[in-house]
């Protein structure tokens, strides 16, 4: 074996040793040093004495985990001995041992991604990527749709919300961990991906031939509609957010509107920072955010002064796919009074990873470091933040064009705007002691 390969197989002990110690902010990389590791490399004869980890691999394995990690060369050597069909993929073995390692926590979020999936992910906050564009739930049984991009060719095929992909290409996905199949629905701008797809409300599972793109797609966007309300659209918390919404803005602002829609929708989140800088736009003081660890201990993030729609009246819509750096943002200005809600119940992340990436290219692991509490010390994991206004947008609703719930989010900002009490439970954020 390689001493590349070697060197990640003995990374593999130093990633589960510092997994629970990372600690930083939503989405942020740190390198682990890797040593070079020797395995054995003779072969065993059938029916023979099975093998025991050589003084080779004791001595390059650290004294204290030695019993430990005994079983697991073991098993490695038994693999590279014994399976029927050599030779073996020793790189798969090892993304195989990572896999489980994380998935062992029983945490959908704490996740290993291989290098094509890291490389999706970073490309997707990045604003383009090649696929049906379309924005996607991997917690479920399926891979489920939450909102098909507007004009993507996702969009196009009449994908909806909800949708779950039930096979691709003819291949069933029951038993297929979502992210997998996700990766499959992925592919080069230009060719066909055939979805099975179960739909509520359809006596049987619909066909859809969708011609992959190449999908870019701006995080945030707006336009005025009518009687003065300004409305803007965030559809992903990325690399591009915060100048695209300060664009946005300065053009908007300018127009002098007499309120403003924030449309958090099937926003499934993206950077914790970038959450930050969207809130402080329409914040003008105190506390975004509270990471708390493992240990009680909490991290405060403050707003940033300076933001250019502070002062206005606004709705924020939220839905089922509102999720992560969405709810922060959303969550926040609903604490301070600042904003009221219209839409369902949020999806309900309330937890903060890091992205990891492994050594030599070799993907990234996915490790929730925190929960994160609204400024009111709300924790909404598998809770969701609850709407001011509860109004929802049926597939009926979109299928003839209709949204009650931007409907909804106009009237009660007309409401705001004639100074028309609209209820709210919510007290106002104090500051919350840090130990």
């Amino acid at each position: 074996m390689n001493k590349i390969l070697k060197g990640i197989l003995f990374g593999l002990i130093g990633l589960a040793l510092l997994l629970g110690g990372f600690s930083g902010g939503f989405i942020v990389g740190h390198a682990l040093p890797f040593s070079n590791f020797n395995f054995l490399p003779n072969a065993q004869l059938p029916g023979s004495v099975p093998p025991t980890t050589s003084p080779e691999t004791q001595a390059a394995t650290p004294q204290n985990l030695q019993t430990l990690f005994q079983p697991f060369w073991e098993a490695w050597t038994i693999i590279h001995q014994q399976y029927v069909d050599q030779p073996v993929d020793d790189t798969k073995l090892m993304e195989g041992a990572i896999n489980g390692m994380m998935q062992s926590l029983g945490d959908p979020h704490s996740t290993y991604m291989d290098p094509q999936t890291y490389k999706d992910a970073n490309a997707q906050l990045a604003g383009s990527y090649e696929g049906i564009g379309a924005y996607v739930d991997t917690t479920g049984k399926y891979l489920t749709i939450t909102s098909p991009i507007p004009g993507s060719p996702a969009d196009k095929a009449g994908l909806q919300a909800g949708d779950q992909i039930i096979a691709i290409d003819h291949q069933d996905m029951t038993g297929i961990n979502p992210e997998v199949a996700r990766q499959k629905v992925l592919g080069p701008a230009g060719t066909t991906v055939h979805l099975t797809v179960l739909r509520s409300g359809e006596p049987a599972p619909l066909e859809i031939d969708i011609v992959r793109a190449t999908i870019s797609v701006p995080s945030a966007s707006g336009k005025m509609l009518d009687n003065g309300i300004a409305y803007v659209q965030i559809t992903t918390f990325g690399d591009n957010t915060t100048k695209e919404l300060t664009d946005t803005l300065k053009t908007l602002m300018a127009q002098h509107p007499k309120g403003l829609i924030l449309d958090l929708r099937d926003n499934g989140g993206g950077y914790l920072q970038t959450a930050v800088e969207v809130v402080s736009q329409f914040q003008d003081s105190g506390v975004v955010l509270y990471e708390q660890y493992g240990n009680g201990t909490k991290k405060p993030y403050n707003v940033i002064p300076g933001g250019m729609a502070t002062k206005i009246p606004m709705v924020v819509l939220i839905n089922e796919g509102t999720a992560s750096a969405s709810e922060i943002t959303a969550g926040a200005l609903q604490d301070y009074g600042r904003a009221k809600l219209v839409g369902v119940v949020s999806y309900g992340k309330g937890s903060v990873q890091n992205w990891v990436p492994l050594s030599n290219n070799q993907g990234a692991v996915r490790i929730t470091i925190a929960r994160w509490l609204t400024p009111l010390g709300r924790q909404i994991d598998r809770k969701g933040l609850t709407p001011d206004v509860y109004i929802q947008r049926t597939p009926a609703d979109r299928k003839a064009g209709l949204d009650p719930q931007l409907d909804a989010a106009i009237q009660t900002l007309t409401d705001m705007l004639n100074k028309q009490p609209i209820p709210t439970s919510m007290p106002t954020p104090t500051p919350t002691p840090i130990p």
